[in-house]
C-alpha cells in the first residue's frame, strides 16, 4: 500500500500541471486570432489547428509506454516532465514572433509535441505516487490546477491592458503586444512549476523486485510499440465505454476554442474583419470569459469531490455537460457582454469535470503497471475527436452552418448533451487487483 499524502503534499505534485494548463490556455484563447491576423480565413482554422491532435495521437501513447519502462535515477516520469517543459518555453517563447502563417503553424506542431511529452508521464506520475482512496483528491486537484492556470492565461492579454499596455498596439506581425507579453509569462511558468513539483514531491523509489521487473521487459520502439498493441487488446471494458463520451465532448470544446473569438466578434461587435478594433476587443472578451468559467473550474474542483464521492464520477460529469451544453446554445443569443458569464458558470463546471471525473474512472479500471500507456492510450480519446472535428468542419461551415461562426457554437451545446447521455451508459468496474500477465 503506498504513503497517503498530506493535503499540501497534494497540491505540491499538482503545481507542475498549472504551468502545463497556462500553455494550453495561451493556445486556446489566442491560436485562432494569431491565425486570423497573419491573414487566415475562418473555414481553414480548424484544419490550422491540427497540430495538437496529429502530435498528441502519435507523441502520447509513445512516451506513455516508454515512462512505463524507463529506470533513471531521477525516476520514470521525471525525464520526461523536464525535457517537455523546457522545449514548451522555447515553443512560447517565439509563437508571438511568427512572421508568417506557416511559421506559427510549424511552430504550434513543436510547442503541441513538447506539452504531449509532458502530460501524460504526469497523469501516470498522480497514479503512480498516490493511493487508490486518494485517486479522486488527486486528479480533482489536478483539475483545479487547470482552471487557475487557464483562467490566468485566458485574463493575461486583459491584465495587461489593465496595467497600462496599449490593447491595439501591435508587433511586425500585426499581433498585439498584450499577447506577446502573455506568451513570455507563460515560457516562465512552463518550467519553473514543473521544476517545483519534482524537487517537492519526488517519485517514489522503486523496490528491487520492481527495478528487476523492469529492466529484464524488452526496450526499444518495437517492444513500445508491441506494449500498446497489447494494452489495446486488454483495454478495460469502463475505458472502451468512455469513447462515445469523448467523441461528443471533444468534438464540441474544439468548436468552441476555435470558434468563439469569431462568434462573439459576429454577435457582440458585430465584424468579421481580423483588422479591425472590435476583433481585438472580442479577443480580449473571450479572454475575460474564458478566464471567469477557467476560475469557475478552479473552485469547483474541489467543491464537486464530496459530490463526486457520494454520487458518482459518470453521474456528475453527465450533469455537468448538460449545463454546459445548455450554456453554449445561450452564447450566440446574448447581446450583451456582461451577461456571458451567466452560460460561462455551466461551460466551467464542466471543464473541472471534463480534467478530474473522466480520470477518476479510468484510475480505477485500469492496472497500475500500464498507467503510463493507459494514460496514453486515454489521450487518443481527446485527439481522435479533435482530429475528426478539424477534418469534417470546414465540410459543413458552409453548407450546414451558414458560414456563421455562432453556428458553430450551437453544435457545441448539441454535442455536450450527446456526451452527458453517453456518460450514463458507461459502466464502471473495479480496478484488477491481481497483476496483469505482461505480454511483451
Amino acid at each position: 500500500m503506498k504513503p497517503r499524502l498530506s493535503f499540501w503534499q497534494i497540491v505540491n505534485m499538482n503545481v507542475g500541471f498549472f504551468g502545463i494548463q497556462f500553455s494550453f490556455g495561451l493556445q486556446q484563447s489566442n491560436m485562432s486570432p494569431i491565425y486570423k491576423y497573419l491573414g487566415a480565413d475562418e473555414a481553414s482554422l480548424p484544419l490550422l489547428w491540427l497540430a495538437g491532435p496529429i502530435t498528441g495521437l502519435l507523441v502520447q501513447p509513445i512516451v506513455g509506454a516508454l515512462s512505463d519502462r524507463t529506470v533513471t535515477r531521477w525516476g520514470r516520469r521525471t525525464p520526461y516532465f523536464l525535457i517537455g517543459a523546457i522545449l514548451c518555453s522555447l515553443g512560447l517563447l517565439l509563437m508571438p514572433s511568427s512572421p508568417t502563417l506557416w511559421f506559427a503553424a510549424g511552430l504550434l506542431w513543436i510547442l503541441d509535441a513538447a506539452n504531449n511529452v509532458t502530460m501524460e508521464p504526469y497523469r501516470a506520475y498522480v497514479s503512480d505516487r498516490l493511493d487508490p482512496s486518494q485517486h479522486a483528491q488527486g486528479y480533482l486537484t489536478q483539475s483545479a490546477f487547470t482552471g487557475l492556470a487557464q483562467t490566468l492565461a485566458y485574463l493575461a492579454p486583459s491584465i495587461m491592458v489593465w496595467l497600462g499596455m496599449d490593447k491595439d498596439a501591435v508587433n511586425a506581425s500585426n499581433i498585439p503586444q498584450v499577447t506577446v507579453a502573455a506568451f513570455m509569462i507563460g515560457a516562465l511558468f512552463s518550467f519553473t512549476t514543473v521544476w517545483w513539483s519534482v524537487r517537492r514531491v519526488p517519485e517514489l523509489p522503486l523496490s528491487p523486485v520492481e527495478l528487476q521487473a523492469l529492466r529484464a521487459r524488452p526496450r526499444g520502439l518495437g517492444a513500445t510499440f508491441t506494449e500498446i498493441v497489447a494494452a489495446f487488446r486488454a483495454m478495460p471494458a469502463t475505458m472502451r465505454q468512455l469513447w462515445w463520451m469523448a467523441l461528443f465532448q471533444w468534438y464540441a470544446m474544439m468548436c468552441y476554442w476555435i470558434y468563439i473569438v469569431p462568434s462573439l466578434a459576429l454577435t457582440i461587435f458585430h465584424t468579421q474583419d481580423a483588422g479591425s478594433v472590435g476583433f481585438r476587443d472580442a479577443g480580449l472578451l473571450n479572454g475575460q470569459i474564458g478566464g471567469f468559467y477557467n476560475f469557475v473550474a478552479f473552485g469547483a474542483a474541489f467543491a464537486m469531490l464530496p459530490f463526486t464521492r457520494r454520487f458518482g464520477a459518470q453521474r456528475v460529469h453527465a450533469l455537468c455537460l448538460t449545463l454546459a451544453g445548455l450554456g453554449m446554445w445561450m452564447i450566440p443569443e446574448i447581446r450583451q457582454p456582461g451577461l456571458l458569464l451567466l452560460p460561462m458558470l455551466g461551460v466551467g463546471l464542466a471543464w473541472a469535470s471534463i480534467m478530474g471525473n473522466p480520470y477518476v474512472l479510468l484510475a480505477g479500471a485500469i492496472p497500475p503497471q500500464r498507467a503510463g500507456v493507459y494514460m496514453g492510450i486515454f489521450n487518443m480519446f481527446i485527439v481522435v475527436p479533435m482530429l475528426i472535428q478539424m477534418l469534417t468542419l470546414p465540410l459543413i461551415y458552409q453548407s450546414l452552418l451558414g458560414g456563421r461562426p455562432d453556428n458553430v457554437i450551437r453544435l457545441a451545446g448539441v454535442l455536450l448533451v450527446l456526451a452527458a447521455v453517453a456518460m450514463l451508459r458507461v459502466r464502471t468496474e473495479s480496478k484488477p487487483r491481481a497483476a496483469l500477465a505482461e505480454t511483451s
